[in-house]
């Protein structure tokens, strides 16, 4: 009966950490991915395996914040520092959002394209839908819709098991850390970082929690919630890799962007493995189109002072759903411009995400730290020891990358 009881509470309270860890496997990371097993094999995949740590760490914090505080991020930021630093860090959030909700529109022209739909047929419909998703459906239709999205992730392990890849070598690349030490292999380095611990995904599941409206006795749900949807996008980005260390990288052929991956696993990895990529790449991406826009949304009426919920109505939550409509409309159009330079944005947005960390970790480390704020549940000596480490790490790759940057 206990046990019953402890499983409904835990259904009760899945969501945040799933659907926050799940949306940073979208085109933007699963294109680093990929560039990342094309170009360098199994060698890196220690990398994803200390992102996806860190991940745990600081998605813990931001679930822990949203539940003890009620509020978002950038609002605890406003209360702890200041209205002007708290625009510093919206202002950085946009701009990478913006960017990155780019690459969600660019996963579904892509995706799409695949199957021989035309990028002016796909994003609009795909912008409408998830417009109509979020302005029309209440909170738990939003959950509800984004879980069965997210259940197409295991595409990405189905396709990475279809690639009969060499288990001993992946086995090492996890374990085995190795580095390139020339700009492009500093900045996929650095783009993995971001793109798998990414500014907006810390936002969201802040907002998420407290959208959500977890209680403190929720706690130690959540952190299973967390660890579950952290493990996931570790494993199936490790799986996007492998997929294409064991294909790609084998053969020597390089690849600009996911769906080039999708198209170039077909002749040594089969049919299925390629049509599972692709159908991956558009399920991804339409899961964090309608994540970005609503994580943005949150921050800009955490910041405003103006707070507001999904199911609140478009008339009573003017900035909350007037910024996502923008977020959404920006983006699409700037993916529909003929020429626009989809696979940089894509990629080096990821490489942006990494850098605006650093200064948002230091924010979120300060408010942990505060008992005034966090109470009982403030980061002790050995939490504190553990983000120091991973914010030392981020530090490393963001200077190597500075470094190798101006030598070039």
């Amino acid at each position: 009966m206990r046990r019953a009881a402890s499983l409904g509470a835990l259904l009760a309270v899945v969501g945040p950490g799933l659907l926050a860890g799940l949306s940073d496997d979208d085109p933007a990371g699963i294109t680093t991915y990929s560039i990342l097993g094309a170009d360098h094999g199994y060698r890196l995949l220690w990398v994803l395996l200390v992102a996806t740590a860190a991940l745990i760490v600081f998605h813990e914090l931001g679930a822990r914040m949203g539940v003890v505080t009620g509020q978002g991020l950038t609002g605890l930021i406003r209360e702890r520092y200041g209205v002007r630093v708290a625009l510093l860090a919206l202002i950085a959030l946009v701009v990478a959002n913006v960017g990155t909700t780019c690459a969600e529109f660019a996963g579904v022209a892509a995706g799409m394209e695949l199957a021989g739909t035309p990028r002016w047929v796909s994003v609009p419909v795909a912008a409408a839908a998830v417009s109509v998703l979020v302005v029309r459906g209440g909170f738990r239709s939003v959950e509800h819709v984004l879980m069965v999205l997210a259940a197409v992730f295991a595409a990405y392990v189905v396709s990475g098991v279809l690639a009969h890849p060499d288990w001993g070598a992946v086995g090492r690349g996890l374990v085995v850390p190795s580095m390139p030490f020339d700009r492009d292999g500093i900045l996929l380095v650095t783009a993995a970082v971001g793109t798998t611990l990414a500014p907006w995904g810390l936002a969201f599941i802040q907002s998420y929690a407290v959208d959500k409206r977890l209680s403190v006795r929720d706690l130690r749900y959540e952190r299973v919630d967390v660890v579950t949807g952290a493990v996931l996008t570790g494993v199936i980005g490790a799986m996007v890799v492998v997929a294409c260390a064991a294909t790609l990288h084998a053969t020597g052929r390089s690849i600009g962007d996911a769906a080039d991956a999708a198209l170039a696993l077909e002749p040594v990895a089969g049919g299925l493995a390629s049509t599972l990529f692709g159908v991956g790449l558009v399920g991804s991406a339409l899961l964090a189109a309608s994540i970005l826009p609503m994580s943005t949304a949150y921050s800009v009426s955490e910041v405003l002072g103006t707070e507001a919920a999904l199911d609140d109505r478009v008339r009573d939550a003017p900035v909350f759903y007037g910024t996502f409509g923008a977020v959404t409309l920006v983006a699409a159009a700037l993916v529909l411009i003929p020429g626009a330079p989809l696979v940089q944005i894509l990629y080096l947005t990821q490489a942006l995400n990494a850098v605006l960390l650093l200064p948002l970790l230091v924010l979120i480390v300060g408010i942990c730290r505060d008992r005034r704020i966090m109470g009982e549940h403030a980061l002790g000596p050995r939490g504190m020891g553990i983000v120091s480490i991973t914010i030392a790490l981020l530090a490393v790759c963001v200077g190597a990358l500075g470094v190798v940057s101006v030598a070039g």
